[in-house]
């Protein structure tokens, strides 16, 4: 689809783009449109839109001024170029303009206005003080291509049980992969959406794609698994996320959501081991909720255990924290096995630092042993090997 550029113009981010189409595609349905100054008002007042949990507005306010400036200049029935990276992605058909008050809608979704709060601090640098609304149709092919993804793999596998999971696999650890385990042991079909967020933190997003990919093809039963990128603006955020996760889920075909107790949206809708009454509201989303433990390695145990059945207290058991995994894949130190599997560990940090040897053939061979045939090892089987060099245990 192409749209041709017009005198009337409004300048989006990719975030904003992937949020329009979105919504246009239904994957928030019942929201299909972007909410006008009455209907956004209702919605954040009510937190519900058709009689289906809704926590804030859906609406369109770009920041800056020559954006603001537009806006305020444009009439009903206006036709509008949307511009995304100097490209025309869509247009919009102004219906309606007003006022809106940044610091409000950031509350409703983060229930917090801290500028501490780095999500906050970059939601307001992007969030202006005018919306328009109307119709409008984007172009935005990640999102298309995710939905065909999951639909036809649906259909192909006949799948009648779709679960899902939002994972960001910052790096995918050994707690994701019992979770993943458990998940396929009652579903024709495991979703995977991997978090493709709009920042830089964190493990780039192709090393974490393939990396899980890795795992899926080795480790797992492959027709059973998919991994779909899930572009993750800033609205599914703060204690309101676990609502647009499951609405997302249900509408890409999911029958079940996965959610670890950890999950740091649960802490308002979960409390002393009963799910909550606004927990209730998942009915209405018509999606099952399946809550799972979270898992720590037990140094009594020797095993991964969860922490509601581990009889041992907590300073025996080590936890599965993406940042200090980070900082020791940061500094190019393979994690121990109980917590990053190997193969893993050693392809990630085979893709941050490579060609990092003077000699790695010499190296790997002054160091491995071998069958006795001259072989040319790559990087990432040298640090598999050299893992299981650190577990040898007659000398220790």
């Amino acid at each position: 689809m192409s749209f041709s550029k017009r005198s009337n113009t409004l300048f989006i981010d990719k975030e904003a783009l992937s949020t329009l189409m979105i919504v246009q595609e239904g994957l928030l349905y019942p929201v299909t449109a972007l909410m006008g100054e009455k209907e956004a008002q209702e919605v954040d007042k009510s937190k519900t839109y058709k009689g289906i949990p809704m926590p804030f507005s859906l609406i369109l306010a770009p920041k800056g001024k020559v954006n603001e400036k537009k806006i305020r200049k444009f009439n009903k029935g206006d036709i509008v170029s949307l511009i995304c990276e100097g490209e025309v992605v869509g247009e919009l058909t102004v219906e309606e303009k007003f006022k809106i008050n940044p610091e409000e809608r950031i509350k409703n979704i983060y229930a917090t206005t801290d500028k501490n709060h780095p999500a906050v601090k970059r939601a307001l640098g992007r969030l202006g003080e005018w919306a328009i609304s109307g119709e409008y149709k984007v172009e935005y092919k990640p999102i298309k291509s995710s939905i065909k993804i999951v639909k036809d793999k649906i259909n192909e596998t006949e799948a009648k049980k779709v679960s899902a999971i939002m994972l960001g696999a910052n790096p995918l650890n050994r707690a994701h992969e019992r979770v993943i385990r458990q998940s396929l042991d009652n579903t024709d079909l495991l979703v995977i959406f991997l978090i493709k967020p709009f920042t830089n933190e964190g493990l780039n997003y192709k090393i974490r794609e393939k990396s899980l990919a890795l795992f899926v093809d080795n480790f797992l039963p492959r027709n059973r698994v998919l991994i779909v990128p899930f572009e993750n603006s800033y609205i599914f955020a703060g204690y309101n996320e676990l609502i647009l996760d499951a609405t997302l889920a249900k509408n890409y075909g999911c029958s079940r959501l996965i959610v670890g107790r950890n999950h740091r949206a649960l802490g308002a809708l979960y409390s002393h081991n009963k799910i909550n009454t606004v927990f209730d509201t998942f009915k209405d989303i018509n999606i099952k909720i399946t809550l799972f433990d979270e898992y720590v390695y037990c140094n009594i145990c020797k095993t991964l255990v969860n922490t509601r059945t581990c009889p041992h207290g907590q300073h025996h058991h080590i936890h599965y924290h993406y940042k200090p995994l980070m900082e020791l894949i940061e500094q190019g130190i393979v994690p121990p096995t109980i917590l990053v599997r190997k193969e893993i560990s050693a392809h990630i940090i085979s893709l941050i630092f490579p060609k990092r040897f003077k000699n790695l053939q010499e190296t790997y061979d002054m160091l491995v042993p071998n069958s006795g045939l001259l072989e040319e090892n790559s990087e990432e089987e040298f640090y598999i090997k050299l893992v299981e060099l650190y577990q040898t245990s007659s000398l220790t």
